[in-house]
């Protein structure tokens, strides 16, 4: 066995970024404006369509790879990432993976515009890549129907889950698991943790609602196994680290 390591799973938009990386390149859009039969193809289950839709709009109105890749550089990391990430850089015990609803593009350029790639063990996500003719292209990661919590497209805590068995499968076990995240689909992976590991939700945002609320609601139940580490920045999560690492 090589021995116990941490776990961190994240989150990408509102997470590692400070902004929707979706929503974010609307902005390449004339006017930075969609026209309305484009936001009719939006509904919770059918956002891998929508951006479809988005990026066949932008390919038409001239808007190319390198605009992309110009656009998305110019997205923040959150507070205290760029610090988290220098932090677990420096110890072997750290996996790191990206369980996210976007795209391997725009996280890819994210990863690369920051010096982060050498950090992460794995990205999860939905595929994409630009066509011969520069039209940015998405597919489903999967397609999902055991997970009512999940897009069809993405369940991230049976991506979770299948990482760790697979890790367990090359000798490399976690002592704790820490998943970070903001979003509704970050509950998922939450249910999954273990009482050793740690649901860090960012405050404010849907998932530290949920997560407030089902611990009010759960009391009989206890679905909620993980110790819950709420977080405004990525100095949180490193404060964390430093508490629960030898």
């Amino acid at each position: 066995m090589m021995g116990e390591k941490i776990l961190l799973a994240l989150d990408f938009d509102h997470t590692l970024i400070d902004e929707n990386s979706d929503l974010f390149v609307i902005r390449l859009a004339p006017n930075g404006e969609l026209p309305q039969e484009i936001k009719g193809f939006y509904s919770d289950n059918g956002w891998i369509e929508y951006m479809g839709e988005i990026f066949k709009f932008l390919h038409v109105h001239g808007v190319k790879p390198d605009n992309f890749k110009e656009c998305l550089s110019s997205i923040p990391l959150t507070l205290g990432m760029e610090e988290l990430f220098a932090f677990i850089k420096e110890s072997d015990k750290f996996e790191t993976v990206i369980i996210s609803d976007s795209n391997s593009i725009f996280i890819d350029t994210i990863l690369e515009k920051f010096g982060l790639k050498d950090t992460v063990t794995q990205v999860f996500t939905n595929p994409a890549m630009f066509d011969q003719n520069g039209l940015l292209t998405i597919q489903y990661y999967h397609t999902q129907d055991w997970c009512s919590l999940s897009t069809v497209n993405l369940c991230k805590g049976h991506i979770l889950q299948e990482f760790i068995k697979e890790r367990k499968q090359k000798g490399v076990t976690f002592s704790t698991v820490i998943y970070i995240g903001d979003g509704s689909n970050d509950l998922c992976p939450g249910l999954s943790l273990s009482q050793q590991d740690y649901l860090c939700p960012r405050v404010g945002f849907s998932l530290w609602r949920k997560v407030n609320k089902l611990m009010k609601e759960d009391q009989t139940t206890k679905s909620l196994k993980a110790r819950i580490y709420p977080w405004e920045s990525g100095s949180d999560i490193v404060g964390l680290i430093k508490n629960i690492s030898p």
